[in-house]
């Protein structure tokens, strides 16, 4: 007999109930794998809902499109995740250390912008310390942007050379060649031992601070502070020896090299906390209100903190010493460098030179500890180093010697070689003859190379002068 219409009518609503159960029951599951999400630190964007970023609108345009071009080279749909840190940068707010405060975040905030109300934009927040591939041509080498951040990688870049050439404990002799026999773990090792050994520089050789983020906010967004989701999830771990802090930092690398792990701004929170932001105010002087600079549409460090990295003091010139400047009958006193650093700094700027303003770097920077120089080359930051530590104490190593050069670009894919001549001066004689601004024609880098030995002649060795 067949079924009569009416049977499936009377079913009907039982199958609806059936499905309404359904619905509610992976509506439940959803939620619960938001919440999961949310305890790990990702964020999962709703219709109709706003997250936290979305008060961050104004300054992460450029973000957006960098996730949208993001999620199509892995397959994902725009706009599921809005920013994301991966579970094992995380550290448990048990570890120990103290949890940030409102009142230390808003300090940070004010050295950095001058206000509490700015925030590092996308390009700052995805900055990190990453190695070229191991065993490679460059196994040395951190990939470093353009952008704002890349001066504060490359002077962590000097101090990576500076430790596998010349302080590594097993390094039995400097050279070139040991820079190219370099595995995962020793670039780990090295970032480590670099990073520990700049804070150390800033505590003034008594203690040090590591920022680390958890997965707890210590404090939310008040009249007076803006939140950015990862200051307010900052742990700070204090040490008062060197060995510990370095092991630590060890155990941790992953918080400052992996993808997603603000490593290079957890650094800079570190160098001013270890400073302290009291004495970084004191370092400073009139010319100098905040640490960092709004052009172009980013954010660029100012000298002070290259100088905080480089001798663990944010003076905010490159002359020696303290200079008295008389300006409308009144005296300002500028802060400048008061002893030598391990890593040196060479600074040159074409359009500087044509007007007659080009800064004269003193010889506490020009002459470092360490044959290492961060370059500052018409505001592109580069390294510049020799691998014998005599040629910046004894006269006769410099008539002629090789340097090496690592402009932090990812079109470089080997080191440069440059030798360096200051016996004969044949680029001086042939432009001098010729006539014309030989400054005009040489490229920057040799000009960089003379502003520390002067008259110098620079053979590329084969290379394509590109800098």
């Amino acid at each position: 007999m067949e079924k009569q219409p009416a049977d499936r009518t009377q079913r009907g609503p039982i199958f609806k109930e059936m499905e309404l159960e359904d619905i509610t029951s992976k509506i439940s599951e959803l939620d619960t794998w938001r919440s999961i999400f949310s305890s790990q630190g990702l964020e999962i964007s709703r219709p109709g809902i706003k997250t936290i970023q979305d008060n961050h609108k104004g300054d992460e345009e450029n973000e957006d499109r960098s996730k949208t071009s993001s999620s199509k080279k892995h397959g994902t749909s725009p706009g599921s995740v809005l920013y994301s840190i991966p579970r094992e940068l995380i550290i448990s707010s048990d570890l120990g250390g103290q949890p940030i405060t409102i009142e230390m975040a808003m300090e940070l905030r004010k050295i950095l912008f001058g206000n509490t109300f700015q925030t590092f934009n996308y390009e700052w927040k995805k900055s990190f310390f990453k190695f070229r591939e191991a065993f490679s041509t460059l196994p040395y080498a951190l990939e470093a942007e353009k952008g704002g951040t890349r001066a504060i990688q490359m002077v962590v870049q000097a101090h990576i050379i500076k430790y596998l050439q010349f302080t590594k404990k097993d390094q039995e002799q400097s050279s070139f060649k040991s820079l190219s026999e370099i595995s995962q773990k020793q670039q780990e090792k090295a970032l480590a031992a670099s990073l520990a050994d700049i804070l150390w520089t800033t505590g003034a050789m008594k203690k040090a601070i590591v920022c680390l983020i958890t997965n707890e906010s210590y404090f939310s967004e008040s009249p007076n502070y803006k939140t950015d989701n990862f200051t307010e999830r900052l742990h700070l771990f204090e040490f008062v020896e060197k060995d510990k802090m370095e092991k630590f930092l060890c155990a941790h690398i992953h918080c400052f090299k992996n993808e997603g792990s603000h490593g290079v701004i957890l650094f800079l929170y570190s160098v001013l906390f270890s400073r302290t932001i009291l004495s970084v105010h004191h370092d400073l002087d009139q010319t100098t209100a905040h640490l960092l600079h709004f052009s172009l549409g980013n954010y660029t460090v100012r000298q002070a903190v290259l100088n905080l990295i480089l001798t663990g003091r944010a003076s905010p010139h490159v002359f020696n010493g303290d200079q008295i400047l008389e300006e409308q009958k009144q005296e300002q006193k500028l802060h400048g460098v008061l002893a030598r650093s391990d890593v040196g700094y060479l600074y040159w700027s074409r359009d500087e030179m044509e007007q007659g303003k080009l800064p004269k770097v003193g010889s506490m920077l020009k002459t470092p500890k360490y044959p290492i120089w961060l370059c500052n080359i018409n505001g592109t930051y580069s390294v510049l180093f020799g691998t014998n530590t005599s040629l910046l104490c004894d006269w006769k190593m410099e008539h002629v010697f090789d340097l090496y050069f690592y402009s932090g670009q990812l079109s470089q894919t080997k080191t440069v070689r440059l030798t360096i001549d200051t016996h004969s001066h044949p680029w001086e004689g042939r432009y001098k003859t010729e006539g014309g601004d030989h400054e005009k024609r040489f490229p920057s880098l040799e000009m960089t190379v003379r502003t520390k030995w002067e008259g110098a002649a620079i053979n590329w060795n084969g290379a394509v002068p590109f800098f």
